[in-house]
């Protein structure tokens, strides 16, 4: 499984009115977690695309445990539970200063071919950078 952190700190215009982070930026924060773990790995989103390759978003689920609120550090760890094909799954789970669980949550994605629209499998760079991390189970 790979894994990877990355931590951001909540701005204001993310809050609600009642002070906590609005619902909706979750989604945010988990494809900030996802590019970064995909630069980590020494692969981007970017270069995905200019490759003509792009990943809409299949699944999204999210459960809210605990509130966030302005100005909190989060810290979301990313993971890819298994290789992918044509789909990839991230799992996140978010924690705040004190390391408590605040969210879970959970995408997949579609690899599309951006030329015809079509499903394809996942870029051969991607899978041989994330071999390495599956070689044990």
């Amino acid at each position: 499984m790979y894994q990877h952190q990355i931590q951001i700190r909540v701005r204001y215009a993310e809050t609600d009115q009642m002070g906590y982070v609005y619902y909706g930026n979750y989604a945010s924060y988990y494809e900030v977690g996802r590019v970064e773990a995909f630069r980590n790995l020494g692969f981007s989103y970017k270069k995905l695309e200019e490759s003509g390759i792009m990943m809409p978003v299949l699944e999204n689920y999210s459960k809210f445990i605990n509130a966030a609120k302005y100005d909190d550090l989060l810290t979301i760890t990313v993971s890819i539970p298994q290789m992918p094909t044509a789909r990839i799954t991230f799992n996140y789970d978010i924690t705040n200063e004190a390391g408590a669980l605040i969210h879970e949550g959970r995408t997949s994605l579609a690899f599309v071919n951006m030329s015809s629209g079509r499903p394809c499998r996942a870029p051969e760079k991607m899978l041989s950078l994330l071999q390495p991390y599956f070689n044990e189970e």
